[in-house]
């Protein structure tokens, strides 16, 4: 006689990328009854549910032999892997251009990215067609670049997707807000829960049981414009200012053409500044001229909207580790920033293996 033993119940809470991939990675291995409880759900727009704003695309930002590295190589497997023959997941193949200016050398943005601007970066074996530019292919002003091909991702078809594969292994989804994070325990839909995966994002600062100061918002202010872009790309800075960055990027299946930015670190703004749109279009028109008819400045691009989203920045790095909150199992897994979704599926395998390590006989003994 066969004996079937229960599957182990989970709570993820948080609907966000990191939080629905996690759920996904847990439902995947056959072992978990998983419900997702999120204060926010895809179709939602609110300044602390930042997977909606995101760009999105994997532009690694990870240095070599560390875990983020290895979890920005699972991921883009997986999301090239989506791109080439799931057109349902919103993913699609874009060609990159990296650029750099050495007189950026030191500033926000260059430290931030500093190994996506490398001319022999970690991943060059791993990302398709990589190369460095020829000074001929380089924009005025700039010294050095690269070009490889990468992914970019149209949130808004993407994280319905997520959700759906979720639903289709037998999640449950709820709607709930906490005011502390062993509440969650009790919010599975077949009884009290094993253990709780925390991907709260931002929340994390100031959700009861967890309250980590370590976590503060990285504002980042784009324009969504109709206008078409040749290649994704970016460079190592601008002359407007250290928190500014200039970005572009195509999203898939009529999501726009997303130009940026800004990495304002503990800024919770979410309010437009008008002054800052017109600088990150000036900036996208002069490294992508391409993006107007000759001749058209700013008015030629045609905007779809304008905002600011709040990237969950933990210091110190991402919370990934296991930990006992009021007798409740929980497995931390946020305060990935501005590379939530191309390190998402990385994070979701390591966040699985800590609830895979936590057998019955380990809970016993908590």
């Amino acid at each position: 006689m066969t004996t079937h033993r229960a599957k182990q119940k989970i709570v993820v809470v948080g609907a966000g990328v990191v939080g629905l991939t996690s759920a996904l990675a847990l439902l995947r291995r056959g072992t978990y009854s998983v419900t997702v409880v999120g204060t926010h759900l895809p179709g939602d727009f609110a300044s602390t549910y930042t997977s909606p704003w995101a760009g999105a695309n994997w532009w690694p930002v990870s240095r070599a032999d560390t875990r983020e590295a290895e979890w920005d190589t699972q991921t883009f497997r997986e999301l090239w892997r989506l791109a080439n023959t799931v057109p349902a997941a919103g993913i699609a193949v874009r060609e990159c251009h990296i650029y750099k200016r050495n007189k950026d050398a030191g500033g926000i943005i260059t430290d931030w990215i500093d190994s996506l601007l490398s001319d022999e970066p970690w991943f060059r074996e791993l990302a398709p067609g990589f190369r460095k530019l020829e000074k001929a292919e380089l924009p005025k002003g700039v010294d050095s670049g690269t070009t490889f091909s990468s992914v970019c991702i149209n949130p808004a078809i993407f994280l319905p997707y997520v959700l759906g594969e979720c639903l289709q292994l037998g999640a449950t989804v709820r709607r709930g807000t906490l005011r502390h994070i062993a509440e969650a325990a009790g919010m599975h839909a077949e009884g009290k829960a094993d253990v709780v995966v925390n991907c709260t994002g931002l929340m994390a600062g100031k959700l009861g049981g967890v309250m980590d100061e370590k976590v503060i918002p990285a504002r980042g202010q784009i324009v969504v414009v109709r206008n078409e872009a040749p290649t994704m790309m970016t460079i190592s800075g601008t002359d407007d200012g250290p928190e500014e960055s200039t970005y572009i990027m195509m999203r898939p299946n009529g999501g726009g053409t997303v130009i940026g930015g800004s990495y304002e670190k503990g800024n919770f703004e979410t309010a437009v500044d008008p002054n800052l749109t017109q600088r990150i279009m000036k900036r996208a028109i002069e490294l992508c001229p391409e993006l107007v008819k000759p001749g058209q400045g700013v008015e030629g691009l045609d905007v779809i909207k304008t905002y600011a989203g709040l990237r969950p920045f933990r210091i110190g790095g991402v919370r990934l580790e296991k930990e006992v909150i009021d007798d409740v199992v929980v497995v931390h897994n946020y305060g990935a920033g501005g590379f939530g979704y191309q390190a998402s599926y990385g994070m979701a395998e390591y966040a699985a293996r800590l609830v895979d390590e936590q057998s019955p006989v380990e809970k016993a003994n908590l």
